[in-house]
């Protein structure tokens, strides 16, 4: 797309997802999503009522009155947007293609960071890392995390597991990292596993309708990372069948990877409302939290 049309594109991804922030988002994602921990705020005279555990006995000691610590959350996040941009990402319906919705997933999370003041950086990767954007506050950095996965053009296949690794040597502080992808890759468990130690990995699989069940008919399927196009002949029975266990059998695997690491996910097709799969997820992850 030309500058004109993906300043438009931005845009109008920008008032959408900015208004469900705004609207019914931004106050679950500060409800679910904790900071690192208390920090020191002051010392104050003990009133009947307060923990004794936080008496201050060094101040109670000069002062010959018992004073008690008062701490607050340290609320600053970092939010990691770890992004697929291989060229299966453009793929999808008329409506609505991967690659735009993900570049939405990532601005309501962006937005919903901003508003809570947290950093929010990007790593777009294929088979190799597209592009680095250090964490940082503002609606000028969403809005350039937006712009550049409407904009990155990349030949290569998702490689998930080399994403992971490069993440794990840049960010050594604890974040919260979102996976973007339709997770069309292999060795990445391991990886995956590795990042979910220290990080809170939150996978996203973004998907089209056509992947789970194709339409009937004889298709010239274009390669979606590299390979040579194929017609298929979805009129056959037998061939849907096929094609729609095998998809299904991924899936699976993918969604026990997920379950076997204990990872928190969200599954969203390009024409779902995703106000109502986040909904969803932050309320499944309140239960979650209040056991």
């Amino acid at each position: 797309m030309n500058t004109e049309e993906l300043l438009k594109k931005v845009r109008r991804i920008q008032i959408k997802t900015k208004r469900l922030v705004d609207e019914a988002i931004g106050g679950e994602y500060h409800s679910i999503f904790k900071g690192r921990g208390l920090e020191f705020a002051e010392v104050r005279e003990y009133v009947p009522g307060d923990d004794v555990r936080t008496i201050d006995w060094n101040v109670t000691a000069r002062m010959n009155f018992p004073y008690v610590k008062r701490f607050k959350e340290e609320r600053e996040l970092t939010i990691m947007l770890l992004v697929d941009v291989s060229p299966s990402m453009n793929f999808g319906e008329d409506t609505k293609f991967k690659r735009e919705l993900l570049a939405e997933v990532c601005a309501l999370i962006g937005f919903s960071a901003m508003e809570n003041n947290d950093r929010v950086g990007l790593i777009a990767f294929s088979d190799k890392i597209e592009t680095f954007i250090t964490p940082r506050k503002g609606s000028k950095q969403v809005l350039k995390i937006i712009r550049d996965l409407l904009e990155i053009e990349s030949e290569g296949k998702t490689d998930i597991g080399n994403a992971l690794e490069y993440f794990l040597k840049v960010q050594k502080k604890k974040s919260i990292a979102f996976l973007v992808s339709d997770f069309y890759s292999s060795r990445f468990e391991k990886p995956l596993a590795l990042a979910s130690l220290k990080h809170d990995v939150i996978p996203v699989k973004v998907y089209s309708k056509y992947e789970v069940e194709p339409p009937e008919g004889v298709f010239k399927i274009l390669p979606l990372e590299g390979d040579k196009p194929v017609i298929v002949d979805f009129s056959s029975k037998k061939i849907r069948r096929n094609f729609v266990e095998h998809v299904k059998g991924w899936n699976e695997y993918i969604f026990q990877v997920f379950k076997k690491y204990g990872l928190d996910y969200l599954d969203i097709e390009t024409n779902d409302d995703i106000y109502r799969a986040f909904k969803k997820f932050f309320n499944l992850r309140k239960r979650k939290f209040a056991r």
